[in-house]
């Protein structure tokens, strides 16, 4: 091999070895979504999405304030001051209002940040008896409560708040807002994914009663409280009735094992659902799943 040519394919090898990372890699890295984002959702004036890492929440500009929603402050601060300097970036509107979709910190820590610009905090009188055991001072208790179902008006939007009994936890409320046929769900109804981890507390019969009344509401379009699958995309009916669908095929399959003695095991390390093999985390979340139904079939709980 002459020396120009071992210059030359030495010149291309470093190129690829020291001038940057490989297509693949690259790929990769564009695929990285940024630490947080705040986008308006499509075809609104004036709803947007604000995520941080893998959790995400609503917030609504009014003429007279903002209705906002979830802090998603667990174990990072920053992001629900973030938050707060995101919201101001969209309007110099107040705050008006927070509302904790349910009790769970992973989506509720850290609302102090609200609470001191004036914010009232609202959520379901169950979510206010389990925050008052845990005496968190960075996550303040709800100023108010509701029960079944309420009403916000404020600046022309309209957002009614509706508590659908038991799911993935005892205080979950679904937010919608007619006008704009979007809803607001977290946890119970995941977008193009299984549940999870969320299974450890979750009620499956009765989340398949919430799922159905949630599919009897007028809406189009929902926001999860974690990015729907694939792209982020906000979820529809079909991917509500899927997921209760999903519930629906694991259940019955579990409790034929459950009958047989079979859970806990070997029903969650052999059974398998492969209608569902490729939805994101199936591999995961699976036996998350298979779990809570050898917890309910397997010992009535």
């Amino acid at each position: 091999m002459s020396r120009i040519l071992r210059v030359i394919l030495w010149g291309a090898l470093s190129v690829t070895i020291l001038g940057g990372p490989a297509p693949a890699q690259q790929q990769q890295e564009q695929a990285k979504p940024p630490p947080f984002a705040t986008t308006k959702v499509e075809g609104t004036d004036n709803v947007y999405i604000f995520r941080y890492g893998n959790h995400q929440a609503m917030f609504v500009v009014t003429r007279d304030g903002v209705i906002a929603t979830d802090p998603i402050g667990y174990g990072r601060p920053q992001a629900v001051t973030t938050y707060v300097d995101e919201i101001k970036k969209v309007t110099d509107k107040p705050i008006r209002y927070l509302i904790y979709s349910h009790h769970h910190y992973d989506h509720i820590a850290g609302g102090k940040p609200f609470k001191d610009a004036g914010a009232k905090i609202i959520a379901h009188k169950r979510a206010k008896e389990r925050l008052a055991v845990l005496k968190d001072p960075a996550t303040p208790l709800p100023d108010e409560t509701m029960d079944k179902k309420r009403t916000l008006n404020l600046g022309g939007t309209t957002l009614d708040l509706a508590y659908v009994g038991l799911n993935h936890s005892d205080s979950s409320i679904v937010m919608r807002l007619p006008k704009e046929k979007i809803i607001f769900a977290v946890d119970f109804l995941p977008v193009g994914t299984l549940p999870g981890r969320g299974m450890i507390d979750f009620y499956p019969l009765e989340a398949e009663n919430s799922i159905k009344q949630v599919l009897a509401m007028d809406w189009e379009r929902l926001i999860p409280g974690h990015p729907g699958a694939p792209g982020g995309r906000l979820g529809t009916k079909k991917d509500a009735q899927d997921q209760l669908t999903f519930l629906q095929d694991a259940s019955e399959p579990v409790k034929v094992e459950a009958r047989e003695g079979k859970c806990w095991e070997p029903a969650e390390k052999e059974m398998k659902l492969p209608k569902y093999e490729n939805w994101p985390n199936y591999q995961t979340a699976l036996p998350f799943v298979l779990r809570r139904y050898c917890g309910l079939w397997g010992r009535g709980t």
